[in-house]
C-alpha cells in the first residue's frame, strides 16, 4: 500500500443519527431528512453507523438500510464512511465488506473489543481488515466504549505503511491528539479527525483536518461556519461560534438525573432536537434505552431558542 499525497478527509463530517420508528425500526424518510439537513449546511462528509448512529444496538440487516439509504441520498456529494465496528476482527471484516458493497467511500473500525486485546493484536486487527476491504481505512479511538487507546505509537505506523487513512479521535485526550496531530504532519494524506465536539476550535488550531461531531446533527450549520473560520485563521469568530456550541451542547443535561445512561442522554438529546427541528419524526431510542419524555422535551426546546435554531 501507498500513502496518499493529499488529505482525502477534511472539514465537518457529523455521525449521522439513526431515526426509528415508534416500533423500533428504521425510519427511512427521517433518515434521508437528516442527510439532506446536513448536505444543505455544506459538511464535508457522513460518517454512518458511528456511535451517534446507535450502530452498537442495530441488527446487520438494520445496518444495511442505513447505508443505503445514506448512500442513495449523499448521491456522491459527499464521501460516506460507514462503521465497521464490531469485537473481533473477522466480525470487523464482514462488516466492512457489507458496506463495501452497499456504496460506502470508506470504513471506519475501533479496535477490537470485549475480549482482552494486547497492542500488537490492535495493529494486526487494522491491518488485516483493511488488506480484506479495497476501501480506505480509518481508525476510531473511543476508548470509553472499547476500553483502548489508540496511541501515536500505534497509529503513526499504521500510516507509515498506508494502512489508516486517518483517525476520527473521541478519546478526550487532547495532549494524545497534540502528539498525533504532530507526528501526522509527515503524512500528507492522513486525516486526522477531532470527535471531542467541546473544543473543535482548539482542535484545528492544534492540526486537525476537521471534526466528526455528534452535536453537529443539530446544528451542522454552526459546525460548518466554525470550520470555516479556523481555515481562514479568524480564531476570534472559531471561538464564539464554539461557545454558542458548547452552551448548545448542554441539551444532554436534560435527561432527569439517574434516569439515563449517558449514551441515552446524549442521543436522546440530540433525536428530541431533531425531533423538535422537524427534521425528523420521533425521539425513539433503541432499546433497552428510553426516548425522552415531554418534560425533557422542553427543556430542549429552550436551549434550542437560546442557540438562535428554528423548531417547528
Amino acid at each position: 500500500m501507498t500513502t496518499p499525497t493529499t488529505t482525502s478527509y477534511s472539514g465537518v463530517i457529523p455521525p449521522v443519527v439513526t431515526p426509528l420508528t415508534t416500533d423500533g425500526e428504521l425510519d427511512a424518510p427521517s433518515l434521508e431528512r437528516v442527510v439532506g439537513h446536513l448536505l444543505d449546511a455544506g459538511v464535508s462528509g457522513l460518517f454512518a453507523l458511528g456511535s451517534s448512529g446507535e450502530t452498537a444496538y442495530l441488527t446487520p440487516a438494520q445496518q444495511d438500510e442505513v447505508i443505503k439509504v445514506i448512500t442513495s441520498v449523499a448521491a456522491g456529494q459527499v464521501p460516506v464512511l460507514v462503521g465497521a465496528i464490531e469485537t473481533t476482527t473477522n466480525r470487523a471484516i464482514e462488516r466492512a465488506r457489507a458496506a463495501a458493497g452497499l456504496g460506502a467511500d470508506a470504513v471506519v473500525a475501533t479496535a477490537p473489543f470485549y475480549t482482552r486485546t494486547h497492542p500488537p493484536e490492535i495493529d494486526r486487527h487494522f491491518r488485516d481488515i483493511a488488506a480484506a476491504v479495497d476501501l480506505p481505512l480509518l481508525a476510531y479511538d473511543v476508548p470509553v466504549c472499547v476500553h483502548s487507546k489508540l496511541d501515536p505509537e500505534l497509529l503513526l505506523p499504521l500510516a507509515a505503511d498506508g494502512v489508516l487513512a486517518g483517525v476520527k479521535d473521541s478519546s478526550g485526550d487532547d495532549g494524545s491528539f497534540r502528539r498525533l496531530a504532530i507526528g501526522a504532519r509527515a503524512f500528507p494524506g492522513f486525516s486526522v479527525l477531532t470527535g471531542h465536539e467541546l473544543v473543535v476550535d482548539a482542535m484545528m488550531l492544534s492540526g486537525a483536518d476537521g471534526s466528526v461531531p455528534g452535536l453537529g446533527n443539530v446544528d451542522p450549520h454552526g459546525y460548518v461556519r466554525l470550520h470555516q473560520a479556523a481555515v481562514r485563521g479568524d480564531w476570534a469568530a472559531a471561538k464564539a461560534e464554539q461557545d454558542r456550541l458548547v452552551g448548545l451542547f448542554d441539551i444532554v443535561t436534560a435527561a432527569a438525573s439517574g434516569t439515563a445512561s449517558a449514551t441515552a442522554a446524549g442521543l436522546g438529546a440530540f433525536k428530541t432536537a431533531l425531533m423538535l427541528r422537524g427534521v425528523i419524526a420521533t425521539n425513539v431510542m433503541s432499546p433497552p434505552m428510553r426516548r425522552l419524555d415531554a418534560a425533557e422535551t422542553v427543556v430542549i426546546a429552550a436551549y434550542l431558542d437560546r442557540a438562535g435554531l428554528s423548531r417547528v
